[in-house]
């Protein structure tokens, strides 16, 4: 008898861990100044766009490729586990639903949202912002959109199997949704917090709470245009058996 595996980690996300992973352990192989300079260059600073990119690290180039690099790195081991956690989660039911390409372009635009959203609260703001949260933040707004209609068909098994066959909530019906409305209140709550200080991880410093609320809202009203043509067909009787 044929089983499905407990695990079925998409490639994309299995990727995406690995370059994650990679780039952390080259980071903490670096010495003092290159691993400074290198963070810089790699993380997104709002101050980039206020006149001062040629006095950072990478200069005008950074002030571009750092809307992408910033996901790459992060500030310690304690912050890359909790984001590779929830990349496994969330990553892995919405790449198996939208295909690898789609869920890198998608992840990637979620991580930029983010990132702007904290240029537009922190105008020329020094400080390096690093990590995926924004673009996990996106996976999760992206799974509110089908979650709940897998749970209400009584179907949360093709959350695993297959997340494709999950009609996925049209914009309207996910402002509706009590459910989604509350999730979304508490994931901007918990995020709020940060203001008062709620929220580290280990030396990673204060928790970047525009990044996580832009890249959540870009996943929550985005998702629809990195659907596939084939996507929302019910699975046939043989497929259910």
């Amino acid at each position: 008898m044929n089983r499905e595996p407990i695990f079925n980690v998409p490639g994309a996300v299995l990727a995406t861990l690995a370059v994650l992973v990679a780039v952390h352990v080259v980071m903490r192989f670096l010495g003092p100044e290159d691993f400074t300079w290198w963070l810089l260059a790699l993380a997104f600073i709002p101050a980039r766009y206020s006149g001062m990119a040629n006095e950072l690290p990478g200069g005008d180039v950074s002030s571009v490729t750092s809307l992408v690099t910033h996901m790459l790195v992060h500030a310690d081991l304690t912050h890359l586990i909790f984001n590779s956690a929830w990349l496994l989660a969330f990553g892995t039911v919405l790449c198996a639903r939208i295909g690898g390409v789609r869920f890198l372009a998608f992840s990637m635009a979620g991580g930029i949202s983010g990132a702007l959203l904290f240029l537009v609260f922190n105008p020329g703001l020094l400080a390096p912002v690093i990590g995926a949260s924004g673009a996990i933040s996106a996976m999760m707004g992206g799974v509110m959109r089908f979650l709940f209609a897998a749970l209400d068909r009584g179907e949360g098994y093709l959350l695993r199997e297959r997340p494709s066959a999950i009609p996925m909530m049209t914009l309207k019906e996910t402002l509706q949704d009590r459910r989604i409305v509350l999730a979304s209140a508490a994931f901007l709550a918990i995020n709020l917090l940060a203001l008062i200080g709620f929220g580290k991880f280990g030396e990673a410093g204060d928790i970047a709470w525009e990044a996580h609320v832009g890249g959540y809202l870009f996943g929550l009203f985005a998702l629809g245009a990195f659907e596939r043509a084939p996507q929302n067909e019910p699975p046939s009787p043989t497929e259910l058996d």
